[in-house]
């Protein structure tokens, strides 16, 4: 790709590489992949089923080893970490969004929203103060109390949402953040993550196999056989009912 502006970057992914291997078999699920995402940008990432993009999301955020290329998050080195700081690293830098609600059914929103702001030694009183501005935030004020089995998709899934933000982190990785919703379910999520990039600056990376999705989000890369083969940047309006028609 040759040489990359890495201007106002908060992530920048050279060379990176990684290799599936069953037996003797090898399959190349990332290869030799270069990206930057700079503060504030909101990135989608398409491709076929198979063309690496979770792969993607899972390199660049350290959840995966590599096997080759550097990943710099915030100007620092993943790959060159410990385990162990790579994981305080992530802990305070990132926040995860996952198809998969993932959370604890006997807590309350609240609780699943303070649980990782507790584990990163936050204090009880200040971690439940965030727990409760994020829910605010996501619309979910009235539902502070209830638990996941006493919430719709959605709601469960702008919990989620409230938990990634809730550390303050500097890049939210979102994969198929709407793959378990109904399309007005997914809509309203969507939504809410336009709007966090778009008033907030949140930088989010958003991993999707859905056209709709894709269309909304003003960086669209794709991917086929663990290489990115377009990266578009356009202008995009907010939908119809985000629009104050008469």
């Amino acid at each position: 790709m040759g040489s990359m502006n890495t201007d106002g970057a908060l992530l920048v992914a050279t060379g990176v590489r990684k290799i599936y291997r069953t037996g003797s078999v090898e399959v190349m699920a990332l290869c030799d992949l270069d990206l930057v995402v700079r503060h504030g940008e909101m990135v989608g990432v398409m491709g076929p089923s198979g063309s690496g993009k979770t792969t993607l999301l899972n390199c660049l955020s350290g959840l995966d080893d590599i096997d080759g290329g550097r990943v710099l998050v915030d100007g620092h080195d993943l790959f060159a970490m410990s385990d162990a700081a790579r994981t305080e690293h992530r802990a305070h830098t990132m926040g995860f969004v996952f198809q998969a609600f993932n959370l604890i059914p006997v807590f309350s929103a609240v609780e699943n929203v303070e649980l990782p702001l507790l584990l990163v030694g936050t204090r009880p009183r200040e971690a439940r103060r965030r727990a409760l501005d994020m829910l605010d935030r996501v619309d979910l004020g009235h539902r502070v109390g209830h638990r996941p089995s006493e919430m719709s998709g959605g709601e469960q899934q702008r919990v989620t949402i409230a938990r990634a933000l809730a550390g303050r982190p500097a890049i939210v990785w979102a994969d198929e953040p709407t793959g378990n919703l109904d399309s007005t379910m997914a809509d309203q999520v969507m939504d809410l993550l336009c709007e966090l990039n778009r008033d907030e600056g949140q930088t989010i990376v958003l991993v999707t196999h859905d056209g709709a999705i894709g269309a909304r989000v003003p960086r669209l890369i794709r991917m086929r056989d663990g290489r990115l083969v377009d990266d578009v940047r356009r202008t995009v309006t907010a939908p119809a009912a985000d629009l104050d028609l008469p």
